[in-house]
């Protein structure tokens, strides 16, 4: 039951060929045993998830039949979920139990899902390898050794290993992207505003959104649909019709408009993935698409303006964690200064700290028009390029990653090195864009991934060519080994 993916559960599920129960029972036997491998859990909550699976039996009893009714699935554990620990991968979150679900949990709940825990992060989503986690590092299945990506590599391994089928996710600079393509995973981040970003702890709020982490594009589009809508708690969060996203998964593909941008293909992409991109374009072309060379000129000033943008915000939205109301507090302060000083020095990470003392410098009196106004002004120019490119393609096709997965601790001296891991990814955020990544193949047995971007509120259009490619391709059914 474990290979089964979303779709295929809840086929089995509506001919009564297994009960939610059993399924459930089976991936946490599951967890229990292969995730000590991994590290993707922070949490699992057994009770709960046994709980919401006899719920949601007793639902299909009564004549309920929901795509996503007793389909198990994790939070990543910047969600917050009721009663349940919610960390953020942090020690000042350690002790922290949600007094309420976030909307995206609460959504899922009510469409049936089954919470099986809460999965592993960057501390902060902060990171593209989740090595900054308070919890320890995650491992990629494909490859013990390596990454899996960040921040959202719990929510990854845990699905790229047949843990489970499916798990939310968020994408900042590319946290769902990054690790769905470093774990042969299908990650979509949609339209800034399509999902509710109440009850998930902010990293940089006008960057943040939530989303699906599944093996195919057909799981994306079931999640998504129950994720996706307006909420009225949340001020960013769009008043937007959400469309049937499983309707449009076969549309024809003839006459689709594909833009390779050049700036993609220049120094610092492996030749290897670039191959495979190429690649995969190939396949598009069989299926109709018609592909031409783009330009995005201000890609280039995308890492600089970003990794001074999303600190800045960070810097405010975790002033709130000072030990004074919840969360991590120091031991005998002397003085309210040192119990906020030690409070935060002992409870953020490292990584952490860096983000802060930037972003707090980026907005500081001397320093905000120099900085930051200058950030927000590259972010408009990246916005009007993909504006300019939209007039002339539908999608926009590239690779997800310059490189493979690399190994754990290798760039924890570099943390530029890091950051230059988001180079591809970090502009759909920027601009608010809605990006998807799905397999397109392996080197040296690591997971490569191409990456998709569509115009605001296009998501349905980047699940249908996804889907497409994945008839005819399998790199999304293969299973790491041992998993």
């Amino acid at each position: 039951m474990h290979q089964l993916t979303l779709a295929e559960i809840a086929r089995g599920l509506a001919d009564k060929k297994f009960s939610s129960e059993e399924l459930t029972r089976t991936l946490l036997a599951r967890i229990n045993q292969l995730d000590p491998q991994l590290n993707s859990f922070i949490s699992v909550t057994e009770e709960l998830a046994i709980s919401q699976a006899r719920a949601a039996d007793a639902r299909r009893a009564a004549g309920e039949n929901g795509p996503l009714l007793g389909a198990p699935i994790a939070h990543k554990d910047l969600f917050c979920t009721q009663g349940i620990r919610t960390s953020c991968g942090s020690k000042m979150l350690d002790n922290f139990k949600a007094p309420y679900d976030a909307t995206v949990v609460s959504k899922l709940a009510e469409a049936g899902t089954v919470t099986l825990g809460k999965t592993n992060m960057d501390e902060f989503a902060m990171g593209s390898a989740n090595e900054s986690s308070h919890y320890g590092p995650v491992k990629n299945p494909w490859n013990l050794e390596h990454v899996p990506g960040g921040s959202s590599g719990g929510s990854a391994a845990a699905v790229a290993a047949r843990l489970l089928p499916a798990a939310t996710a968020t994408d900042t600079g590319g946290s769902i992207r990054q690790p769905a393509a470093l774990t042969s995973l299908t990650g979509l981040k949609p339209t800034y505003g399509r999902v509710s970003r109440w009850g998930m702890i902010a990293y940089a709020s006008s960057l943040d959104q939530g989303g699906p982490l599944a093996r195919t594009a057909e799981d994306c589009a079931l999640l998504l649909q129950g994720m996706a809508g307006f909420d009225a708690k949340d001020s960013t969060c769009i008043d937007e019709p959400v469309p049937d996203y499983s309707a449009s998964l076969n549309n024809s593909l003839q006459g689709l408009r594909i833009g390779l941008p050049k700036e993609y293909f220049g120094a610092g992409l492996d030749p290897r993935i670039a191959d495979l991109v190429q690649a995969s374009v190939k396949a598009l072309e069989k299926l109709g698409a018609v592909v031409k060379e783009i330009s995005l000129p201000n890609m280039q000033h995308a890492i600089p303006a970003y990794y001074v943008i999303a600190p800045a915000e960070a810097s405010s939205n975790l002033s709130r964690f000072d030990g004074v109301r919840f969360g991590y507090r120091c031991e005998n302060p002397v003085d309210l200064t040192d119990l906020y000083k030690r409070s935060r020095g002992e409870g953020f990470g490292i990584e952490v700290q860096r983000r802060i003392m930037v972003g707090a410098y980026a907005l500081s009196a001397g320093y905000y028009d120099a900085y930051y106004l200058q950030a927000q002004k590259i972010r408009r120019l990246i916005k009007n390029d993909f504006m300019a490119a939209f007039n002339e393609v539908d999608v926009i096709l590239g690779p997800t990653t310059p490189n493979l997965a690399w190994k754990i601790g290798a760039k924890n001296n570099d943390p530029v090195a890091e950051y230059l891991e988001d180079v591809y990814t970090i502009t759909a955020n920027l601009a608010g864009l809605p990006g998807l990544s799905m397999p397109a193949g392996f080197v040296d047995g690591l997971p490569v991934g191409v990456q998709l971007l569509a115009p605001y509120f296009q998501e349905g259009r980047l699940l249908n060519v996804a889907h497409r490619y994945q008839q005819v391709t399998d790199w999304h059914t293969r299973a790491p080994t041992g998993f």
